[in-house]
């Protein structure tokens, strides 16, 4: 953990790349630092997937509306500086990315960060020891 699910309405599909998107919010989230200079989230934890809702309702249906949602799920003990400042760096990113089509389109974007009272947390992975 931590993973970034983004669901988007079908009809931005063919007007990004989600998949540039995917890997620059990895690269942002990877690059975060906390307070004494260590890296927030483990490299080999960070997963980042988006989901095109090819069925959608977004505000009143009068209009070509888009919206794109995501949710930074991790888990509890980063301090509240710490997650600001991770939402501030994936908004960034974010509005960048869509900036182009902001302009062109109505479009609105939510980010949630949260961190998960789970009820059952299983791990099975091979990829965390690369990055160690």
């Amino acid at each position: 953990m931590p993973h970034l699910v983004i669901l988007y309405t079908g009809n931005l599909e063919k007007e990004t790349d989600m998949t540039a998107l995917c890997r620059d919010l990895a690269a942002v989230m990877v690059e975060q630092k906390d307070e004494s200079g260590e890296q927030v989230f483990p490299t080999g934890g960070t997963r980042v997937f988006a989901y095109p809702a090819p069925h959608y309702a977004v505000a009143d249906g009068k209009a070509d509306y888009a919206f794109v949602y995501l949710n930074l799920r991790m888990g509890y003990g980063r301090s509240d500086p710490v997650k600001e400042r991770a939402g501030q760096a994936l908004l960034t990113l974010t509005k960048a990315h869509f900036a182009a089509l902001y302009e062109q389109r109505l479009l609105g974007i939510t980010l949630q960060i949260d961190e998960g009272a789970e009820v059952y947390n299983a791990k099975h992975s091979n990829i965390h020891p690369l990055f160690k």
